[in-house]
């Protein structure tokens, strides 16, 4: 692997903190004070952190052009991973903590390779 794929990760993962932050402040909100059903706090924290998570990693992680399309399918594909997360956690009664501590890991990982998919492509609008 190139050291273009280190650096990238590596700011990747930098925002992804912030990103964090921001969706499990929103989940743990929502959570506690509107609905105890994961699979809304889930999908609405993490298209809140998503959005976040496109405009910064398009500008500063791969320095790509920002479009409506590219938007709406990552936020589609992520939003996909997010609510699919959630349901599982409420068929199966998992905590909320774990529900959050599973969605921000496979967020990390998947998010990064959909991200420089998106972001990267050559082709894309």
């Amino acid at each position: 692997m190139s050291n273009s794929f280190f650096f990238h990760f590596a700011k990747y993962t930098s925002f992804g903190v912030i990103n964090t932050a921001i969706h499990w402040a929103i989940f743990l909100g929502l959570y506690y004070t509107v609905t105890a059903q994961q699979i809304i706090c889930n999908t609405l924290a993490f298209l809140a952190a998503v959005s976040f998570s496109f405009y910064a990693n398009s500008k500063w992680t791969f320095n790509a052009p920002r479009s409506l399309a590219r938007y709406s399918l990552y936020v589609f594909l992520m939003g996909l991973l997010a609510a699919g997360i959630g349901k599982l956690s409420d068929v199966i009664f998992l905590p909320p903590l774990l529900t959050l501590v599973i969605s921000s890991c496979a967020s990390l990982i998947v998010g990064f390779i959909i991200s420089r998919s998106i972001l990267t492509a050559k082709n894309s609008q």
